[in-house]
């Protein structure tokens, strides 16, 4: 640095002090920082006399490689005279204005650097200290500092605390104050003797009925205007409880099997003979396997929740002309509202393997919109979570023995599925041109058909691996 620089006059009644030009603005005061005073005595009132400090005084600084005529970063530092030991200064003069000479640092060991305790020094009394005092309980050389409140910080805080639990509180709020109630399992129950089986286990039914549509959401959806209920969509969705992976199988809705009451039939038969209750008989008795949740969506409602997110990301695997299901989609992955996803996981017309076709469109369509409602992309922007959560419980049916913590671990079950983690598979067919009374039926593989049951009434999902696998190639 440049230019001239005001030097303090030193103070006979304060030796040992070095003297720096003011910090600039925005430093740090500390010691090393150079603070004016390093053994945190008070300033100097304005107005002292300047003074100029006799020759020799830079002797110090030369004997510890110090230049005295140079300007640091906060100028160029004076030294006290009386801070010079007497070898540096030579002997005092009678009647000096400084105090007797002493060794310019500290000797090891010092409470506090800049200073001893000397007897009779008010700046330095040998006595105890006063607290926040140099050698205080603030520490060596430091005064106390009181912390001041933060009342900024501790309300972010909270807030984000509220956030992270309020928002999904809410969310789920939202979904089950839109969900409807049937009366499925009880019923079934009362009348069925199958026994309990481990695990969890949903049944998962897409219904086409009509009845709930209207004149415009019919033209819409392309639904036309067949009467009655019946199952578009029959699932089994099984969540172990010894930790292997869930499985989500495919019933198709074609398939031949006996009804409790009514013969053998297609098995959507059953919803339309005796609702809900039937249908969870008919399976159990079937399967062997006691159905713990019901869980039911309809057209509408699946078309709903597909535009309430944004539509969803679904992949044909070939080119797709069906004027039933009003779609006429190209071969390969692309972007599907709430109607087009809808005709494409109900479409059969234009697929050749028919229903074991659909089914695994449908398996496919549910993935992705359990995968996109509860992708973090999602769940971060509030204006199409809560639309979600509230199309998505407005298009749910379950039993009414159904808590919110049963509806959650189905969520959860079929983000698994979606997520790679899970096994999705269709029962074993035979044969999917069975000729019956009640037409073109589908024919399980009786005894494939038997040992996937069997695996999942033994909670054993790892052994269905390989069937799972095999249905892939």
């Amino acid at each position: 640095m440049s230019g001239f620089r005001r030097r303090r006059a030193p103070d006979p009644g304060r030796p040992g002090t070095i003297y720096r030009s003011k910090p600039k603005l925005g430093r740090a005061r500390g010691l090393a920082a150079g603070p004016p005073y390093l053994d945190a005595s008070p300033r100097p009132r304005a107005g002292d006399e300047m003074l100029t400090p006799p020759v020799g005084v830079g002797t110090v600084y030369s004997e510890f490689g110090g230049d005295p005529g140079a300007a640091g970063q906060y100028g160029q530092l004076v030294d006290d005279p009386g801070h010079d030991s007497v070898g540096a200064m030579g002997s005092r003069a009678a009647g000096s204005a400084y105090p007797p000479a002493r060794s310019a640092y500290p000797a090891a060991g010092s409470a506090y650097p800049g200073a001893r305790p000397q007897p009779g020094d008010p700046y330095h009394p040998a006595g105890p200290q006063q607290p926040g005092g140099p050698g205080g309980p603030a520490g060596p050389g430091r005064s106390a500092r009181r912390r001041l409140p933060r009342p900024g910080l501790r309300l972010t805080i909270l807030l984000l605390v509220l956030l992270l639990i309020g928002y999904p509180l809410l969310l789920g709020y939202t979904a089950w104050s839109n969900v409807n109630r049937v009366d499925a399992l009880a019923p079934a129950h009362a009348i069925s003797d199958t026994a309990n089986t481990p695990g969890r286990t949903f049944l998962v039914v897409g219904s086409d009925s009509r009845a709930n549509l209207t004149a415009a959401e019919r033209k819409k959806l392309g639904t036309g205007k067949v009467a009655g209920q019946r199952t578009d969509t029959i699932m089994l969705l099984h969540v172990p409880s010894g930790g292997g992976p869930t499985v989500l199988v495919s019933v198709p809705r074609d398939s031949y099997v006996p009804i409790p009451g009514h013969g053998q039939n297609k098995i959507n038969a059953a919803y339309a003979f005796g609702g809900a209750p039937l249908l969870v008989r008919t399976l159990e008795q079937v399967t062997g396997l006691r159905i713990d949740e019901y869980v039911e969506t309809g057209l509408g409602g699946f078309a709903n929740v597909v535009d309430a997110l944004g539509g969803v990301v679904l992949c044909p695997k070939f080119a797709m002309n069906d004027r039933d299901a009003h779609i006429n989609l190209k071969k390969g992955c692309q972007h599907m509202d709430g109607k087009t996803a809808l005709g494409y996981a109900r479409a059969r017309h234009s697929d050749p393997r028919g229903d074991l076709g659909r089914v695994e469109r449908q398996r496919e369509t549910l993935a992705a919109i359990a995968k996109k409602l509860l992708s973090p992309v999602t769940l971060i922007q509030p204006w199409k979570a809560l639309p979600g959560a509230k199309a998505g419980g407005g298009a749910l049916t379950v039993d009414k023995g159904t808590t919110p913590l049963g509806l959650a671990h189905f969520v959860l079950a079929m983000r698994a599925v979606a997520g790679g983690k899970g096994l999705s598979l269709t029962v074993p067919v035979s044969n999917p041109n069975l000729r019956t009374p009640a037409g073109s039926a589908v024919q399980w593989n009786r005894t494939q058909a038997l040992e996937l049951f069997a695996d999942l009434k033994n909670d054993d999902t790892n052994a269905i691996k390989s069937m799972a696998a095999a249905q892939k190639r």
